[in-house]
């Protein structure tokens, strides 16, 4: 799907949109003729008016906003496509704020540990099959020392290996400039402190640490999630962090999603199915040989 970004009235990024949201935004009369839209393939921000034809829109001719920006070359918010979001870098505050709820965040936290799970296996074979080779290379040449080195790098690399890749996907996406990781991304939420500002990346550190608080309490340090005033969780709490909708803290807090929507349902009745899946399989692994037995 193409990516569609924009420039408001302060000369600041917004998106991304499809081609669909940002015709909206035309018909809604957010953007005129003169305003300025990027795309990915495009080398330069383009007026609206040039974009048109592309996007299937008709445009009326609403006097410019004060401080608009007016030319692709010398007033561009930005160099696309690098720079990030001026909503993300600028939190706006006084705005209505949308809190995720706790199904919105198992949603996210479902295609995350899908995530962090292939690419830890998918490292990990290559990594037990490269040292697995040569230490037995090395064994076989009687170079015994460097064979079982390799031996204990291996076994290093199960047991280290997740924990190395999940701080570096959770802290990283989630004090990048879409303050969310790729679950977060699809159900259309972010990470914020209590003032609505980007994570530092030690603090999004600290809070992926804080989240084994969780495990310790048995998983009831994410239940509370669903009873806290600011649905935080407890490393939420601990860190003093926010998970908001996307939009809150922007310019547009109108445009937040109070609902589960679409994508988010879809993704927990998948989670639903699989792991109801899962729980029949225990438990016929558990009863079929008792039955055999008896």
């Amino acid at each position: 799907m193409t990516h569609w970004y924009y420039a408001d009235a302060q000369g600041q990024r917004q998106g991304p949109f499809s081609a669909e949201e940002l015709a909206g935004h035309v018909r809604a009369e957010r953007l005129a003729a003169h305003s300025l839209v990027w795309r990915d393939g495009l080398e330069a921000w383009q007026p609206l008016a040039s974009m048109a034809s592309e996007l299937d829109v008709a445009l009326g001719t609403p006097a410019m906003p004060a401080g608009s920006a007016t030319s692709p070359a010398a007033d561009a918010p930005y160099a696309p496509p690098t720079a990030p979001l001026a909503s993300e870098q600028h939190p706006v505050a006084g705005g209505d704020v949308v809190l995720a709820g706790f199904w919105r965040r198992l949603a996210a936290l479902f295609i995350d540990s899908m995530v962090v799970g292939f690419a830890y296996y998918l490292v990990l074979i290559v990594a037990v099959v490269v040292l697995g080779i040569g230490g037995s290379l090395l064994l076989r040449n009687q170079d015994s020392t460097e064979g079982m080195a390799a031996m204990f790098g291996m076994m290093a690399l199960v047991y280290l290996l997740y924990p190395v890749i999940s701080a570096a996907y959770y802290a990283g996406f989630e004090s990048s400039g879409k303050q969310a990781t790729l679950g977060k991304m699809a159900v259309g939420i972010k990470v914020t402190d209590t003032e609505g500002r980007r994570l530092t990346l030690g603090r999004a550190l600290l809070r992926w640490l804080a989240v084994f608080l969780n495990y310790i309490t048995l998983y009831v340090g994410y239940l509370i999630a669903a009873f806290t005033e600011r649905k935080q969780g407890l490393h939420d709490m601990v860190v003093g962090t926010l998970v908001v909708d996307r939009w809150a803290y922007t310019a547009h807090p109108d445009w937040q999603q109070r609902g589960l929507g679409t994508v988010t349902k879809v993704i927990l009745a998948i989670a639903g199915v699989l792991y109801g899946l899962m729980f029949i399989a225990v438990i016929a692994a558990i009863v079929v040989p008792m039955a055999l037995q008896s």
